[in-house]
């Protein structure tokens, strides 16, 4: 007898005795907002993947050990890379930004969601 749920595949379940794919919260966004921008037509999959090359080839450079651990701190500067290269955005907008969340996150207690203000962009 199979240990398949009705309607499921066998292997097709997570393996509790697996990692998640996804350690912390923004690592899913930020897989999820690659996914939505390439869908939306801002750059192809052949682009997004020169880019996360990119970006993990100079880690690796710059010495990174290649963990693991760091990987989707690669995929979020890739990201920010391809998005300005793209003229979606510039690195002053993304450095603003990343400077509002830094404040919002500072003021949100622990386990709570954080939430952008107004006032977080005016720091």
């Amino acid at each position: 007898m199979s240990s398949a749920l009705p309607g499921r595949l066998p292997g097709c379940l997570p393996d509790s005795a697996q990692p998640p794919v996804f350690a912390e919260p923004w690592q899913a966004q930020a897989f999820a907002m690659t996914l939505q921008l390439h869908e939306r037509g801002l750059f192809t999959w052949p682009e997004w993947a020169a880019a996360l090359a990119e970006r993990i080839r100079s880690a690796q450079a710059a010495g990174d050990a290649d963990q693991g651990n760091t990987y989707y701190h690669h995929w979020l500067a890739a990201l920010e890379d391809l998005v300005a290269a793209k003229g979606a955005t510039n690195a002053t907008e993304l450095a603003r930004c990343a400077q509002a969340w830094d404040h919002a996150a500072d003021r949100t207690p622990h386990g709570q969601p954080i939430l952008l203000q107004p006032a977080d962009f005016n720091t």
